[in-house]
């Protein structure tokens, strides 16, 4: 600093004066120079640690030839010129935050947002006491939050979402008596909210969301009397939302606390925040009714409380609130039914999902007076009548899904009409007639799911031309004729089934235009062809289902290869022929050993707008049981060609399968010995070569199978001693029935001096397959694993399943989530 202190003396000669004002100016320009060039060499010391820059706009830009405060992302102080403001935003630049960044004291303004920046941050940062915006978001830094934030006195914004911060929130963030917007979201924090946060008086924005904390809500939340977001949804936060903590918060205009587990009920004096927006507390444990007093908050737009264990009837008030957005309710213990009125006063209703609500009764009217729709998901109750003809009224309605209900009638034609429609699911009701050819008109609808009705007729061909369509889903019908031969280039169809139906004809060779097609399920019918060897071209194949049809001829092993294919099953139908050994050389998906098992996956997701949907679903032959596989996980490989006329020996190819999980080639005609190979498939849980002709020891090699859990060799020519131990222990005479070469447990015929073994067998008839599975499965199924899934099949083939339900699971959320984005 540059005392001027005036003397008489010097005052008294003014021919100095003019000399004494230039000595000042230009050490004022000198000691400014020095203190630009300090921040030149911190903003050089910044670009020396940026490691990447492919859009050259430092590298160019940054340079001693130019002003330092013309510098781009540079901003100068008019006062003290000195740099007082950096936004690196969007540049893409990967590099690490230097210390030297410390250095730029008068910065008051940091936004290096959306970038690729790493590591920790610098302890040095904490000398930035001007600082009012700090934006570190859509980065890749490390570590925990400094708990010197809290030193900060004039910081108004805190920006940290998305990188890869841990450990706990800072309690010092406290002392930020000015923070107006705190943003920590999409990172890795863990422990408790601080409490101390309920001081911050002036905070408008707490948003934490999508990290792991735990415990309650504090009780000084309720302090914050200017907080109008509060976002904490996606962590493991627990506990009731206690009634206090928003009595003070009369300016909350958006709550959003899905995905935690809070449970308790909801607390009336929410409602006292009139200028709630959105209410957001879907995917918790929250229990009891919706109160009445929800009517109260009549500004509110979107509205989630699905998935909880709310119950009793839906309030009328709910409905009385005309600036309702969204309203989301599905799967909860909810009744009742609709009043014909209910939906007179949401002229602004954009979204409705009242799945697996227990609702009875009729569609209401007055839906159909809601022009602004665009989701309807009234699936999983136990509605009926006739989908009635005012559905063509909803002119901007893209997705209608009315599964699992009772309704009755035709499917009308006026849908036809409705050309935004993307998703069709009408599966497991009464409907009866054809599919309306109208529906061709649909040139945006990729989902069309028609499962388990009574609908007869053809299929139209003009099916064939809906160039969008990606799930089409026929099975379980009446329906006859062919398959529609006309698929159009560009086809975009990824799962395709008619299963038991009365098909008939060949497959259509147009398929062969459907670059994605990942699922053809086709099985039980009558269709009458060769083995389409030609489907091996579609390189994303993933599960080929013609059991029970009529194919006929040999299994081509040509050189078109199905290198993706997970799943085959062409049982029961009229293949000969030697198996075909190229072609299981070429399964490459199933050569491989899924290292993934920890982590299960689906075999074919479809994206949408980023939402993601699990469409597989398929019923096989698998230890002993024909079982519907709800969602197809990556993790199940099955070959099954069972029920032919199979000959010759089994290829030792087959040995080199090592994911294979189920295979059956029983009732063939298979000869030769078990080869020793099979010792290999690792991970193999069913086997089945019964009813063949095979002869020959059983290798020792399978006690290597430590994941097998079926097994059966019955009625073949086998002889010698059965393996003794490991999982061989657990299989039953009935695995071996029909083979009067064997001996050794659990046979009674010993394989020394012919006396006979205890009798550990049930002595009944064996049936049709070849084979009693009562004690086989019981013994299989011990395992817990094995368990779980076999109880999700009984649920599926005797209940109302819930596979289908899950793939709407995000579909709510595209439109659940159209919560407003920020840029922050």
């Amino acid at each position: 600093m540059i005392c001027i202190i005036p003397t008489p003396n010097l005052m008294a000669k003014t021919p100095f004066l003019p000399v004494m004002f230039l000595l000042l100016f230009a050490t004022f320009r000198a000691t400014l120079s020095a203190n630009i060039t300090t921040d030149e060499s911190t903003l050089l010391a910044i670009k020396s640690h940026i490691t990447h820059d492919p859009h050259n706009l430092l590298a160019t830009n940054w340079s001693t030839s130019i002003p330092v405060c013309n510098w781009i992302g540079v901003t100068c102080g008019s006062r003290h010129h000195r740099v007082t403001a950096l936004n690196f935003s969007s540049m893409d630049l990967t590099g690490i935050i230097p210390s030297q960044l410390g250095n730029l004291s008068f910065l008051a303004y940091l936004n290096i947002r959306h970038n690729s920046f790493h590591g920790s941050l610098p302890t040095e940062l904490a000398n930035l006491h001007r600082l009012k915006y700090l934006n570190f978001g859509n980065n890749s830094f490390s570590g925990e939050i400094p708990s010197w934030f809290g030193c900060f006195a004039h910081l108004q914004s805190l920006l940290l979402y998305g990188n890869n911060f841990m450990g706990v929130i800072p309690s010092t963030l406290g002392n930020l008596s000015k923070l107006e917007t705190l943003a920590f979201y999409n990172n890795n924090l863990e422990g408790q909210i601080p409490s101390q946060l309920g001081k911050m008086s002036f905070l408008a924005s707490l948003s934490i969301h999508h990290n792991n904390l735990e415990g309650q809500i504090p009780m000084s939340m309720g302090n914050l009397s200017n907080l109008k977001v509060l976002y904490l949804d996606e962590n493991y936060l627990s506990g009731h939302l206690q009634s206090r903590i928003f009595d003070n918060l009369s300016k909350l205009q958006e709550l959003n606390l899905i995905g935690n587990h809070i449970s308790g009920s909801i607390p009336n004096s929410l409602f006292k925040c009139k200028e709630l927006r959105y209410l957001l507390l879907g995917n918790n444990s929250m229990e009891g009714s919706i109160p009445m007093e929800i009517g109260n908050l009549t500004m509110l737009q979107y509205l989630h409380l699905g998935y909880n264990n709310l119950k009793g009837s839906i309030p009328s008030s709910i409905f009385n609130i005309s600036s309702l957005l969204h309203i989301y309710l599905g799967y909860n213990n909810l009744f009742g039914s609709l009043s014909s009125n209910t939906f007179d006063h949401l002229p602004q209703l954009s979204y409705l999902d009242l799945s697996a609500c227990q609702l009875n009764g009729r569609i209401p009217m007055s839906l159909f007076k809601c022009k602004e729709l665009e989701y309807v998901h009234l699936g999983t109750n136990h509605l009926e009548g006739t989908i009635p003809l005012e559905i063509s009224n909803l002119t901007s309605l893209k997705v209608f899904v009315i599964q699992f209900n009772n309704f009755s009638g035709t499917i009308p034609s006026v849908i036809g009409n409705i050309t935004s429609l993307e998703i069709i699911n009408f599966l497991d009701n009464n409907l009866t007639g054809r599919i309306p050819s109208s529906l061709c008109n649909l040139s945006s609808l990729w989902d069309l799911s028609l499962w388990n009705n009574s609908l007869d007729g053809t299929i139209p061909e003009c099916i064939g031309n809906l160039s969008s369509l990606s799930v089409l889903d026929l099975g379980m019908n009446n329906f006859h004729g062919k398959i529609p031969e006309n698929f159009v280039k560009g086809c975009s169809i990824l799962s395709f089934r008619i299963k038991n139906n009365q098909i008939e004809g060949s497959l259509p060779r147009s398929l062969g235009n459907c670059k994605d097609l990942k699922l053809l399920d086709f099985g039980n019918n009558y269709l009458n062809d060769t083995f389409p060897n030609w489907l091996g071209n579609l390189d994303q194949l993933q599960v080929l289902n013609l059991r029970s049809n009529r194919f006929y001829g040999k299994v081509d092993s040509s050189d078109v290869t199905f290198t993706r294919l997970r799943v085959i099953d062409v049982s029961r139908n009229n293949f000969n022929g030697y198996l075909p050994m190229n072609f299981f050389e070429n399964l490459h998906a199933i050569r491989e050993v899924n290292e993934k098992k920890v982590k299960q996956e689906y075999m074919m997701d479809i994206i949408d707008d980023g939402t993601i949907y699990n469409v597989l679903s398929l019923s096989f032959t698998t230890k002993g049981l024909e079982t519907e596989f709800g969602k197809l996980s990556t993790i199940w490989t099955i070959i099954d060609f069972s029920n032919n006329q199979f000959s010759g020996e089994i290829p030792k190819t087959l040995g080199e399968l090592h994911s294979l999980i189920v295979l059956n080639l029983s009732h063939n005609c298979l000869t030769g010995p078990i080869p020793s190979s099979f010792g290999d498939l690792s991970e193999l849980e069913s086997l089945d070569l019964s009813s063949n002709k095979l002869h020959g020891r059983i290798p020792t090699e399978f006690k290597n199978l430590g994941f097998l859990e079926v097994l059966n060799l019955s009625h073949n020519n086998l002889e010698g001693p059965i393996p003794q131990g490991k999982q061989f222990d657990t299989f039953t005479n009935d695995s071996y029935i029909g083979n009067l070469g064997l001996c050794g447990l659990p046979l009674s015929k010993s394989c020394d001096n012919g006396e006979k073994n205890p009798v550990r067998f049930d002595t009944d008839d064996d049936d049709d397959d070849g084979l009693n599975w009562k004690f086989s499965i019981l013994m299989g199924y011990g395992c817990g694993l094995v368990l779980g899934l076999s109880m999700g099949y009984i649920v599926f083939t005797t209940g109302r399943p819930w596979w289908f339900i899950r793939t709407y699971e995000r579909v709510q959320q595209r439109f659940a989530k159209k919560v407003k984005k920020r840029t922050l």
